[in-house]
């Protein structure tokens, strides 16, 4: 009995002692996620630069002409029989000069991107009358070019990057063209020995006062056309051959006009003087009063009257200035009681502009008695 009691107690116990290991509490969860750890990172490696292309790709690549019957003809140009002396390279994407034949007279290179004349292309091209290397990218020719073309006679290099008047220009050329570039420097004696010389093209420049010395012009014995227009002057230029037919001098900021700047222009039928800034007090009464002179424009200033002209000028043009009344009898070149049954002795001009100023119709009755070969008064 008393053995089964104890028994019976060994069990009880061992059960007792399974329940409290079984209800041992149980690890609470994280209520956070933990935060993933970071891989380590992997240094890339540098990828080398590319080179810079040899030229600018916005240029197209050059065309090449046809087949010649000329072996001498450069493939980037054009040569045909029936000019054997000419050759042309114009419109043909190319970057610099290729080498002149010896028979070449007329040389065409314009609309192209050439940024340098250099000497060695005209070794054996002695013969080169004209060249036009208009529309180009050129910044620079060198003077070297112009011993191997003695003969040149024109020579266009408007539209391009040139800073100053080429130098070393052969005595032989007769036209040269340097309209829209960038010249603000006139070299010593640019134009020295060019005695041949009828036409200088510098529109659309950057010449100042500074850059015109009185003997810039000095030996252009034979110039007939000067252009300086579109620059920044500021007064009129000095040392101009007496000789000139043509003076154009518009878009300049000039205020003023010596009173005898126009003696002794012997030939002088040209002026153009637009966009200035003249006004009545810097141009004297008579300054253009001058027996060649067949057409004068001073629109776009400031003038307040009309001012004096000779008889034989055939075109005025005064538009867009501040004149307010036009007297016909102060400004007619004669004496409107004169008889002037004579209609050789009238006065001869033809044309009249007065638009934009503060007139208004109708004409002034002795304008019109003075000036009879008038066809034409804009108002």
């Amino acid at each position: 009995m008393k053995a089964g009691a104890g028994l019976f107690s060994a069990l009880a116990l061992f059960l007792l002692m399974g329940a409290v290991i079984t209800q041992r509490p149980r690890p609470k969860k994280p209520t956070r996620r933990p935060v993933p750890t970071k891989k380590p990172s992997v240094p890339k490696l540098a990828v080398p630069a590319q080179p810079e292309p040899q030229e600018p790709t916005d240029f197209p690549p050059p065309i090449l002409g046809p087949p010649s019957v000329f072996p001498d003809c450069p493939r980037e140009c054009l040569c045909t029989p029936d000019y054997p002396n000419s050759l042309n390279c114009e419109n043909r994407n190319i970057r610099a000069i290729p080498v002149i034949p010896p028979r070449t007279h007329y040389l065409y290179l314009q609309n192209n991107y050439i940024s340098e004349v250099t000497a060695e292309p005209f070794i054996n091209a002695t013969d080169v009358r004209w060249i036009n290397l208009a529309n180009n990218r050129i910044h620079r020719i060198d003077k070297k070019v112009f011993e191997k073309i003695p003969a040149l006679l024109y020579l266009y290099v408007h539209r391009n990057h040139l800073k100053e008047v080429p130098s070393g220009l052969p005595a032989s050329l007769e036209q040269l063209r340097l309209a829209k570039n960038r010249i603000s420097k006139i070299p010593a004696g640019a134009f020295s020995k060019m005695g041949n010389l009828t036409l200088l093209d510098l529109y659309h420049n950057q010449l100042s006062d500074s850059d015109l010395g009185k003997n810039t012009f000095k030996d252009l014995k034979s110039l007939m056309q000067l252009n300086l227009a579109h620059n920044v002057l500021k007064k009129m230029p000095d040392g101009v051959p007496s000789g000139l037919i043509q003076l154009f001098l518009d878009r300049n900021r000039i205020d003023d006009i010596p009173k005898d700047y126009f003696r002794g222009f012997t030939h002088l039928a040209f002026v153009r003087l637009n966009y200035n800034q003249l006004s009545d007090k810097g141009v004297p009464k008579a300054v253009f009063n001058i027996s060649s002179l067949l057409d004068l424009q001073l629109a776009h200033n400031q003038l307040a009257s009309v001012p004096l002209f000779n008889g034989h000028l055939e075109h005025l043009h005064l538009n867009h200035n501040s004149i307010e009344s036009i007297n016909g009898t102060l400004i007619c070149p004669y004496s409107l009681q004169a008889d002037l049954s004579d209609h050789s002795l009238l006065p001869r001009l033809r044309y009249l502009r007065l638009d934009g100023n503060h007139l208004s119709p109708p004409i002034p009755l002795d304008v019109i008695m003075c000036f009879r070969h008038l066809h034409s008064i804009v108002i």
